[in-house]
């Protein structure tokens, strides 16, 4: 492993472990502020179109904001991963419509349901700065993702953390 990876892999252990401790009374306040903030911004990004990630272990609660953004008439969809390596793919789906077990084993909408190319994407961040630097997981799916959709269109991207997953500066 090489320094910079190992600093990134060490940099994400802490904010995942940090993120881990946080009580349900912060994590219930984030997504209310979520809710708000996200229809906010797909307004302001004029999105008809915005997908988000399906939360899983302790990540931010993205449903309550996808129930309100299709009541709001915009289409919502979930990223599909695919192989190692490859782009996601995002396919329509609102909370309440079945989903199946994902190659990470995270809830996907079903292979029928229609791919989209979303105006506005909420990713997970495992660590952020001030700067705007992130580190994700670690497979580069979000990097790979955005970079295909921008070739093709305008898209904005929202990175969606909490605040203890902010570091001081993350290695590029």
């Amino acid at each position: 492993m090489t320094p910079l990876a190992a600093s990134k892999d060490d940099l994400r252990r802490a904010a995942l472990t940090r993120r881990a401790s946080l009580p349900p009374d912060v994590r219930a306040l984030f997504s209310r502020r979520l809710v708000e903030q996200g229809l906010a911004l797909a307004r302001r990004f004029e999105a008809a179109s915005v997908s988000a990630f399906y939360p899983i272990r302790d990540e931010p609660d993205t449903l309550a904001l996808l129930d309100l953004l299709g009541a709001e008439g915009i289409q919502t969809a979930l990223p599909v991963t695919q192989a190692r390596g490859e782009p996601l793919v995002f396919r329509r789906w609102r909370p309440g419509e079945p989903t199946v077990p994902g190659n990470m084993r995270i809830p996907e909408p079903r292979p029928d349901a229609p791919a989209l190319d979303p105006d506005l994407v909420f990713a997970p961040l495992a660590v952020f700065d001030r700067r705007g630097n992130r580190i994700g997981y670690g497979a580069g799916h979000y990097d790979r993702t955005l970079a295909g959709l921008r070739a093709r269109k305008r898209v904005a991207a929202v990175g969606v953390a909490y605040s203890v997953s902010e570091a001081e500066v993350v290695p590029v």
